[in-house]
């Protein structure tokens, strides 16, 4: 089979390079435009404008309002939820449960216009997570929550609904990014520190691994 020649494989690159730049370029830009608008809220032209692309490119590169707003949720779960993927029985829960916590708290501070984007979407019904909470997300949640009973099972852990866990890991580690208005004003900081952000981490460690009747791990 003939081979392309060098000189045509170049370009495809360049493009290739272009179009992985201007998506993320667009990605980061229509993020907190999203999370402070909503969908209806947000339009392409202004995401465009910040962007710094024109409003037909991106249509080009998304295709869509929609199809850009979903790409950004998927986005979003994706992150989380390889935090957990390639845990096993054969892990010791403690350390499993301190990294999820402790990932989890560093992606929601990290990415906060994204929690704040998947919270709005949540808020408003999940009309375009539908399909996902109720299929892979489901599948998903259930395949983790096996693992956690398993370790039940074998006295790692207390027989606590691992659901509900996996909700309450998800639910605490957001709030400080989802709710950082509440937090800033409550506790009178104009931001959170690094010693901040280490001690909510190790209250929540702590407070999981006692509920859940597991060693706690020193952290």
């Amino acid at each position: 089979m003939t081979q392309p020649p060098l000189a045509a494989k170049a370009p495809a690159k360049r493009n290739e390079a272009t179009r992985a730049r201007n998506e993320h370029i667009i990605l980061a830009a229509a993020e907190p435009i999203f999370a402070r608008h909503g969908y209806r809220g947000a339009s392409v032209q202004a995401i465009a404008e910040a962007a710094g692309l024109p409003k037909s490119n991106v249509l080009y590169y998304m295709g869509s309002k929609k199809a850009l707003y979903v790409r950004l949720l998927a986005r979003m779960m994706q992150r989380w939820n390889a935090l957990l993927d390639d845990i096993s029985v054969e892990d010791n829960p403690a350390d499993v449960i301190t990294a999820f916590i402790r990932r989890k708290m560093q992606l929601s501070l990290r990415h906060p216009e994204g929690s704040r984007l998947f919270a709005a979407e949540i808020l408003g019904g999940a009309p375009f997570l539908q399909e996902y909470l109720r299929g892979e997300l489901r599948d998903w949640v259930e395949s983790r929550a096996r693992i956690f009973e398993q370790w039940a099972e074998r006295g790692l852990m207390d027989p606590v609904n691992p659901v509900w866990l996996i909700f309450l890991i998800w639910s605490s580690t957001q709030h400080y990014a989802d709710f950082e208005a509440q937090v800033l004003g409550i506790t009178g900081k104009a931001t959170l520190s690094d010693d901040d952000i280490e001690e909510i981490t190790a209250f929540l460690t702590r407070i999981v691994l006692k509920g859940c009747g597991v060693r706690e791990k020193t952290i």
